[in-house]
């Protein structure tokens, strides 16, 4: 009886707060359309987090409006939140924020439901410089997982980010499958998927396109496995840029695998700053079974990363990178620079592996080229092109 009495008592406190809850945990957000349920989605996912069995937040079919929201933990039991409907970014109640939605720290978590997180970000990009100097007016990230664990995210869609799209950090074991991100190519800083300082991700079955990295991989990430993505538009998918900030930590075990990348400005990309402000090692990164269509900059290792001249470039990158491959790559290159690997004369890159490549590239410029400095990979299989070349201007290019 005591126990009847506590689930009902309850179900009536859920219902003076707006919204209601059934006898099988499920928190329904109500709203009409157009309305802004900021306050009710918090006030149901801080019940349902409350709940001591595991519990579901649903928003239903619409269009709404949604504020800056911070949905933390920990919770007592797992929770689900199914998203049926679309949610819109609130510019008013945004402005001169650096976040919109935030899930944080939470063990047992689902996201899912085939809806919408709009951030409405085209008025945003217009004013958004970050992508050319330090000192710029930051925007929101859309969706934020912080400290999330044992989490997975199902049949969401990202629609025009202001900031990135979806940013991970402290996270482990956490499953994207099914995932869309959506932005124009001129979007500016609108990665897909950002990540770092994170164990054992995933991201399956998904389609990228937006204006920067379709996935990027920060400093600190451990054990990523990205498998079946369709990426373009966008900057490709690429390991960095490391080395900006002090303090940052190793990267290792991340594959890349089965993927196709279309119309993409990079390709397969690992990125890292001259005059880096810290020495850390990125290990253990593997591409592979990629198809390439029409991709600037196919396979490219960048050691001397420095956008809008925001570094010294005469002072070589202190990141290591060790044991890297790439395998079995075909498709077609927008220019003749197919591979490059451009390594820091500081720390030479170390046991690269570079196993049937077979990309195309017939433009007038041409032929396609293979260049190399500061680094003696191993070629296995086939190669297209074949040569390893050691362009002009470079320090092995001097030594020899």
């Amino acid at each position: 009886m005591g126990s009847y009495l506590g689930i009902s008592v309850i179900f009536s406190v859920l219902c003076l707060l707006g919204f209601s809850a059934n006898a099988h945990g499920v928190f329904s957000v109500p709203g009409s359309s157009g309305s802004d349920i900021t306050s009710a989605l918090l006030k149901a996912f801080t019940s349902a987090c409350q709940a001591p069995t595991p519990s579901k937040v649903v928003i239903p079919k619409g269009e709404f409006k949604l504020g800056e929201i911070v949905m933390a933990g920990p919770c007592k039991a797992p929770i689900e939140i199914t998203l049926h409907g679309t949610v819109k970014a609130d510019g008013k109640a945004l402005h001169g924020k650096e976040k919109w939605v935030v899930f944080q720290r939470i063990n047992g978590f689902k996201l899912n439901g085939g809806g919408i997180f709009d951030g409405e970000g085209n008025a945003a990009w217009r004013v958004n410089n970050c992508h050319k100097t330090f000192q710029c007016k930051k925007l929101p990230i859309s969706i934020r997982f912080d400290f999330v664990e044992n989490a997975e995210i199902r049949d969401i869609t990202s629609v025009d980010s202001k900031n990135f799209h979806i940013n991970v950090l402290g996270a482990k074991n956490l499953t994207f499958d099914h995932v869309k991100v959506i932005a124009p190519a001129e979007s500016p800083n609108t990665d897909g998927i950002h990540l770092g300082r994170s164990e054992g991700v995933k991201i399956l079955n998904s389609k990228i396109a937006t204006g920067d990295d379709c996935i990027s991989v920060g400093d600190g990430m451990k054990k990523l496995h990205v498998e079946k993505v369709e990426c373009g538009p966008g900057h490709g998918i690429s390991v960095g840029s490391l080395g900006r900030y002090g303090h940052e930590e190793d990267v290792s075990d991340i594959t890349v695998k089965s993927c196709t990348l279309t119309g993409t400005d990079n390709g397969l990309r690992i990125k890292t700053w001259p005059s880096a402000a810290c020495s850390t090692t990125a290990a253990g990164i593997h591409f592979e079974d990629i198809t390439l269509n029409n991709v600037s900059n196919p396979i490219l290792i960048d050691q001397e990363y420095c956008p809008w001249n925001q570094c010294n470039k005469n002072k070589p990158s202190t990141i290591k990178l060790i044991d890297v491959s790439f395998k079995n790559i075909k498709g077609t290159s927008g220019n003749k620079d197919v591979v490059k690997l451009l390594c820091s004369k500081a720390h030479p890159c170390a046991n690269v592996e570079i196993g049937n490549i077979n990309i195309q590239y017939k433009g007038a410029d041409g032929p396609a080229t293979f260049q190399c400095s500061n680094v003696s990979p191993k070629l296995t299989g086939n190669q297209n092109p074949k040569a390893c070349s050691t362009p002009p201007g470079t320090a092995a290019h001097k030594k020899a």
